[in-house]
Formats: structure tokens, sequence, C-alpha cells
């Protein structure tokens, strides 16, 4: 089968035999995959937690319908339409454990279904199991303009929280992020930020805060925080260090949160997806819960897509397919 594999010099397009499920393994014929962040770096054989190398094909999340089912697999069966969360997804064939697999909503397409997967899972955990929202509660999404950050404006609403703050450095995307859900929209450029959620928020700040920028970011994220509140570390696009004010932290009485997919057992994972269907999937089936597809190239230009990416200037999810 072809596959989009992971080379010392990034991406490249491979003739690799088609996998062959486990006893828990759902085998899918690709319909569409969608790009994340993480596949830039497992791209140039970096590993994904226990996943990737050289040689190995990329991706997280795409959508297809069943061709084979593990003897340990039940309620999916061959002709199936499913979304999935995994490894290998740039490829024409992919497996995923039977706890990484939903079905897809009648009347969605491959493309809009294969946007879903991962936002959905990690957005659900950050926000309602690791950062513990209650409704009327105040949220920030920080970096809210990516696929991930969308969903968690979304999600955010759908779960109650009564102010969503977004933050992005991009002034066109940042303009869009009330069409999912923000209340209020900051740029994270500007110093005075924290002081613009402080006023929103009556001065106490918000309460949760899903954090995918760090970096240097953090002091004044900490700032814009309410006492007890929660910060959930979800991504680090602003930079993996930095200098960190530990008095703020004790003055604010922030609980900060580390979460990440690369540790986690198998059945955590399965548990996390389990809470998030029992909670948003009527939402999901819905319509209620989308992303927005900022452009689509076939699975030949899947270099062309990560280019795409690395330029950072998309809008949602760079979706491949087949």
């Amino acid at each position: 089968m072809k596959a989009a594999v992971a080379t010392e010099n990034g991406l490249a397009l491979r003739d690799i035999s088609q996998p062959r499920p486990k006893p828990n393994e759902v085998l899918v014929k690709v319909r569409a995959a969608a790009l994340n962040r993480a596949d830039l770096a497992t791209s140039r054989g970096l590993p994904h937690g226990s996943h990737g190398g050289i040689g190995a094909a990329v991706g997280l999340e795409w959508a297809g319908e069943v061709v084979e089912t593990g003897a340990e697999v039940k309620g999916y069966k061959p002709g199936d339409r499913v979304m999935c969360s995994g490894t290998g997804g740039y490829a024409e064939y992919a497996v995923s454990d039977w706890g990484r697999v939903n079905p897809m909503p009648n009347g969605m397409s491959f493309d809009q279904a294969a946007t879903l997967p991962v936002s959905l899972i990690t957005l659900h955990n950050a926000l309602v199991t690791a950062g513990r929202l209650r409704p009327g509660e105040s949220v920030m999404i920080q970096g809210a303009s990516s696929g991930v950050g969308l969903m968690g404006l979304q999600i955010a609403k759908l779960m109650g929280a009564k102010m969503v703050v977004g933050s992005s450095t991009n002034d066109a995307r940042r303009a869009r992020l009330k069409e999912f859900g923000a209340d209020l929209a900051v740029d994270t450029r500007d110093p005075a930020w924290p002081d613009t959620v402080l006023t929103a928020t009556d001065g106490k700040g918000v309460n949760l805060v899903v954090d995918m920028l760090s970096g240097p970011v953090v002091a004044q994220t900490m700032r814009a925080t309410a006492l007890l509140g929660r910060i959930v570390n979800v991504g680090r696009l602003a930079g993996m260090k930095a200098e960190f004010d530990f008095d703020l932290h004790a003055l604010r009485r922030i609980d900060y949160i580390g979460v990440t997919f690369r540790t986690r057992t198998l059945e955590e994972v399965r548990e996390i997806s389990r809470r998030m269907h029992a909670d948003l999937w009527q939402a999901v089936t819905a319509g209620k819960l989308r992303l927005p597809i900022d452009r689509r190239f076939p699975l030949d230009e899947a270099a062309a897509a990560q280019a795409h990416m690395r330029e950072n200037k998309h809008f949602g999810k760079i979706v491949l397919t087949m």
C-alpha cells in the first residue's frame, strides 16, 4: 500500500506492507487523514511515545471504512464508516485499537470526520477530566485558532462555561474565534492581555486555562488565572522551557496540571475515549461540534501539506485525501 513514512529528511511516499489487525484492532480503508503538530516531529523519525521511527507511516487521526476486525472487537463490522485515532493514518490502510474508534454520524463526510478524533479526546480530557470544569466557570484556551483550540472553545461552551476566552497572535484568525464560542479574544503579544482578561472577569481571572503555548507566556497566564484556578498544560508551541514564577504560582494557589497521551496506557486511552463519547457524541452527531478545513492535499502531497502547517498560516485543520 502507499503511505507517507518518516525519513531522516522528512516525509516520503513509499510502498509498504498493509497492516494486519491484532485481536483488539480494527483495520480501516483510509479515505481521509488530518494533520497534527506532533506529525511534524514523527515525520523525521522522532518517536511519539512508544510509536514512530524511521520507515513508519505517520498520522494520528483518520476516517474511512472498516475492512476487517480482530477477534476481541465488538460493535464494528466490515463496511462501517468510522473515525479513528492512533498511528499510521497517512496511508491507504491503518489499524486502531477498538477503544479509539467511533462511528461516523450520518451525512458527515470523511474529510470532516478525519478532523475530529484527536481534538475531541484531547480537549474533553483537558477541560473535563484533568481540568475539572464546572458549569458557570470561566475558561481560557491558549492557542485557540488551532484545530484542538477551536474544539476547546466549543466544548467549554457546551459543558456550561459562563465565559470563554481564546488567544491567537494572528489578527485575522483571532477575529474568527467568536464563531466557535469565544466571548473574548486576546493577543498574547500584547503585554497587557492579562489585564484585559482580569477586567472581563471582574478582577478575578479565569477558573481554568487550557495552555497550548507554555514557554515565556506562563507567567502572564498565571496572572490571568483565578485563585484556586487550574492550568492544564497540553502543548508547548511558545517554547518547552521558561522562567517560572513560583511565588505567583503559590499566591494564586493554582493547580498546574500536565497531560499527554504519550505515557498513557491503552486502558487509560480507552477510558478517555469512553468519557468523551458519553459527554459529546450527541453534539457531534447533531453537528454542533465541528472544525473548519483550511486546505486539502492528496496523499502524495503529504510533504507539501506539512510545509503548509509549518508556515502557521492555517485556520483549523489540514486534511489529506485518498
